[in-house]
């Protein structure tokens, strides 16, 4: 039998604004992505990518269609019940890293557990663990200020990832890194993946939806194609 997958979009349409001067940012999005699945999001700008990652992680609530994460469906749960899903469930990993400066890399990292309730000491061992699945165990007690950019993105996945999130949702993660600290950044995307998490990378470059395992292509808020990674240049090139 076929598992479930972690997360689905059902007709998934958002629109913001109302009338003459609302804008439609996606249109009837059906998407499906299970454990072990990497699914890179490309498309120009303004086509609809992040709108689709702040539905998927119940950011914002679609204007119609549904969004079910690991069996529950979004709409039906309640604002506490929302947070508690995104802390447990879901691992947000962004351009601009958002850590909190004043906590250290161990203590950005165990955050969303101890705020789910976890002791001190466990959620610190757990961050630990993170940390070390991206080479980061020996800079846990430094401040973000003091990592480079490449570690404090590699803090950030630790992050996404601690506690075993099953949905991670990359939003153009290596955008300000240079090519061989952006590819340690999407190695360790890959590993967790690798080892049963599903995750959407955002990217507008053929180079990092290598990593993928599927393709999907938006423009204008609507999927327009999807394939696995073989021939991505080509499609690329057919919506350019």
């Amino acid at each position: 039998m076929t598992a479930a997958p972690v997360l689905r979009l059902d007709g998934v349409s958002l629109q913001y604004g109302q009338g003459s001067t609302s804008v439609t940012a996606l249109s009837g999005i059906d998407l499906e992505i299970r454990r072990g699945e990497l699914v890179a999001v490309m498309g120009a700008s303004g086509s609809g990518k992040s709108s689709l990652l702040t539905v998927a992680g119940g950011l914002v609530r679609p204007t119609s269609g549904e969004v079910i994460v690991d069996g529950q469906w979004l709409s039906s749960l309640k604002p506490g019940q929302l947070a508690a899903l995104r802390r447990r469930h879901l691992g947000f990993v962004f351009q601009d890293f958002n850590l909190v400066p004043a906590l250290t890399a161990i203590e950005n990292v165990s955050l969303p557990l101890e705020l789910d309730g976890w002791k001190t000491s466990k959620a610190h061992r757990a961050a630990r663990d993170a940390l070390s699945t991206v080479e980061l165990a020996e800079q846990a007690d430094r401040f973000p200020d003091d990592l480079s950019g490449g570690q404090q993105q590699r803090v950030a996945i630790a992050r996404a990832v601690v506690g075993g999130r099953s949905l991670i949702l990359a939003d153009e993660p290596t955008g300000a890194l240079d090519s061989t600290t952006g590819e340690v950044v999407l190695r360790m995307l890959r590993g967790r993946v690798d080892h049963g998490a599903a995750a959407i990378l955002v990217t507008h470059d053929a180079r990092h939806a290598a990593w993928a395992d599927r393709i999907v292509f938006i423009r204008d808020g609507r999927i327009v194609d999807e394939s696995a990674y073989r021939g991505v240049e080509t499609m690329v090139g057919r919506h350019a």
